[in-house]
């Protein structure tokens, strides 16, 4: 979710949910350790419960960033080996690693030690290009397992890092998830997390009834926000009331007003808003008004409210 969740999206995603956890962006090691970029850290205590991600595959660059990063209030740190980018490939970490899981282990063993709160946990794949996710998967898990790693996200595909853009590696792979309910089974003290091709709730609820720990949703939850998370608190975890798109909406405007007037641009903001009343009357004059005008200068609440008027014109 490069570029998607920043800490304007998570902001928001939070006044839908209180207890989801969120990620960040995929933050590489190299651009906090060498690139003095403590600035990609940077989040609102309102977002908690977080989780940072971090790229790379040096172990002492992992565990310097994890330095920098273990007392800024994050929940856990997660190690992405799943990523297909391009950018990726090329440094030697995200999805490619699934390929080195011996250096992985590395990785986390480092990072681990490095940590002095946040747990240190993975996110894979279940192989790349010509692996067989049945023999290479449950290495991989044994091997970061043994460096300490008790928490794992899987999305349930191969990356094809020969052949796919990274955009077809989100949908082309076709998913496997009864290979990772198998590993729960084969690694039942992991917390094992599914991934991949997951829209709903419904089908959330379905995976953690069927033994997983827990389930993972990107895109699904940023394109339909309130179908995603405005339920989550009460069906998975049990506290908590739903919450609407207009008091997710109130919510924001203090923090919209905030970021304004310390010279930010509601942009920043609404462009992770347009998805707000998705399915709804008026969404599509929703998001063409914000879309339209939200990036003009001196562009404030007042375009918000213009584009409100489309949801109760059409209500």
């Amino acid at each position: 979710m490069m570029d998607w969740t920043d800490r304007h999206c998570r902001r928001f995603h939070r006044a839908l949910s209180r207890y989801t956890l969120l990620y960040t962006e995929m933050v590489t090691a190299p651009a906090l350790v060498r690139g003095d970029a403590m600035h990609l850290l940077r989040h609102d205590a309102a977002e908690y419960p977080l989780a940072l991600q971090l790229g790379g595959s040096d172990p002492a660059e992992l565990a310097s960033a994890v330095r920098l990063a273990t007392d800024q209030g994050f929940a856990e740190i997660n190690l992405n080996v799943g990523c297909p980018s391009d950018r990726v490939q090329s440094g030697c970490f995200g999805a490619v690693l699934m390929e080195r899981p011996a250096l992985v282990a590395e990785c986390v063993a480092a990072m681990i030690d490095a940590s002095s709160g946040p747990e240190i946990t993975v996110k894979c794949r279940i192989g790349v290009d010509d692996q067989t996710p049945e023999d290479v998967l449950p290495d991989f898990l044994t091997q970061i397992r043994a460096a300490g790693v008790r928490r794992v996200s899987i999305h349930a595909r191969k990356a094809w890092l020969q052949g796919l853009s990274p955009k077809q590696n989100r949908d082309v792979p076709p998913l496997n998830y009864p290979l990772v309910h198998q590993m729960k089974a084969q690694f039942p003290d992991l917390h094992i997390s599914i991934n991949g091709g997951i829209a709903t709730l419904d089908q959330a609820e379905d995976h953690l009834s069927q033994g997983l720990d827990g389930v993972m949703i990107g895109r699904a939850a940023y394109h339909d926000p309130v179908s995603v998370l405005a339920q989550a608190d009460r069906r998975i975890y049990g506290t908590g009331q739903d919450t609407t798109a207009l008091q997710a909406l109130d919510e924001m405007r203090p923090y919209i007003a905030k970021h304004l007037a310390e010279g930010g641009k509601l942009a920043q903001i609404t462009r992770h808003m347009l998805g707000l009343f998705t399915g709804q009357p008026g969404a599509r004059a929703w998001r063409r008004i914000l879309s339209e005008n939200a990036h003009r200068d001196g562009a404030g609440l007042q375009v918000v409210d213009a584009a409100l008027t489309g949801i109760f014109d059409a209500a």
